[in-house]
């Protein structure tokens, strides 16, 4: 696992990147949750996330949107932030240019990061999603028809932030059933063991 920088569109973007012992499944790129409300790459479901994937077989990247930790700029209401995730998965295909044809992309996101994920995908055209709580209140509906079977939505039933109404609500018109979590809130408290079963379970090839 090592860190370095990413020339984005805001400035430098702060990266973690680690590859698994196997040959690559996939680049998984995964997004944090709200700059505003403390959310970075070190949050501990985006570290599940990181986890799961790496052990999956993906290279496994993380990184911090623009104005967080170390990586330059402000914070944009997710527009730029999904410029910032266009950078990120850009450089690292180019970086892994070899195989990037034969390895596919799987974006994920908790919070912020998975409505950042949302938009990002009509630009990037993952082959699979991974969403965690995903804050869908400003996210026009995606183009997932394609992807609809390789995409894991996870969700608390005790949300206290994103109600699992509304997310229910907008997932109904595109079938797309969601992973409930009993008694489970917005940060998965006391689950995280459980989110990379689900994970391991949904990806496992």
């Amino acid at each position: 696992m090592h860190k370095f920088f990413i020339d984005g569109p805001a400035g430098k973007i702060e990266t973690i990147l680690a590859e698994p012992k196997i040959r690559p499944k996939g680049i998984a790129v995964i997004a944090h949750p709200h700059p505003l409300h403390g959310g970075t790459m070190d949050n501990k479901v985006v570290y599940t996330l990181f986890n799961s994937t790496l052990e999956l077989g993906f290279i496994a990247v993380k990184f911090n949107f623009r104005g967080v930790g170390e990586s330059e700029g402000i914070f944009d209401h997710g527009t730029g932030e999904v410029d910032d995730v266009a950078a990120v998965t850009q450089t690292i295909q180019n970086q892994f240019h070899d195989h990037s044809s034969e390895m596919p992309l799987l974006l994920a996101g908790f919070s912020f990061g998975g409505g950042v994920q949302l938009r990002a995908a009509e630009r990037l055209n993952p082959q699979s999603l991974i969403l965690i709580a995903p804050s869908i209140q400003q996210t026009n509906t995606p183009p997932l028809q394609e992807i609809r079977e390789h995409t894991l939505i996870i969700h608390g039933n005790k949300d206290e932030i994103i109600p699992l109404n509304t997310v229910l609500d907008w997932a109904a018109p595109l079938s797309l059933p969601i992973v409930v979590v009993p008694g489970a809130g917005h940060f998965f408290h006391g689950n995280l063991t459980l989110l990379k079963r689900i994970i391991h379970k949904f990806h496992k090839i």
